[in-house]
């Protein structure tokens, strides 16, 4: 079973939208563990790692992905997970999809992306024999 942790870091506190991505992977037959509203971003990627995860998404709507998740980026290879994939969704603008693929984030999801479409690209990056049983 594929491992995703969903995170809110930060002050952002609408959360209805990584609910809805939660519960759609969980359908698909993932297993979701979601860090709540106002996680730092140290916190999501010491979970990410004793969790076991193979993929964290962020969600956020106030703007600051970019700087997000290069901090989480860093912070996930400090803590010894440089090899989980990590993607953002929410409110994300042109230039930050392009600044967030060059720094090597592997998604992007902005509002109005289907559900489905993050299931394949999750279920087309992790490798089958990763995923836990």
């Amino acid at each position: 079973m594929i491992r995703v942790l969903l995170a809110k870091p930060g002050i952002d506190g609408h959360d209805v939208g990584v609910k809805i991505v939660a519960r759609a992977l969980r359908d698909a037959g993932m297993e979701v563990i979601y860090t709540g509203l106002r996680s730092t971003i140290p916190d999501v990627a010491r979970a990410a790692v004793q969790e076991d995860a193979q993929v964290v998404g962020v969600s956020n709507l106030s703007a600051q992905h970019v700087a997000m998740m290069c901090e989480l980026k860093a912070e996930m290879a400090q803590a010894g997970g440089e090899d989980i994939l990590l993607i953002a969704g929410g409110s994300l603008l042109q230039q930050d999809i392009t600044a967030l693929r060059e720094m090597g984030i592997d998604g992007c999801f902005p509002p109005g992306t289907n559900t489905s479409e993050i299931i394949s690209f999750i279920r087309d990056r992790v490798p089958a024999e990763t995923a836990t049983a």
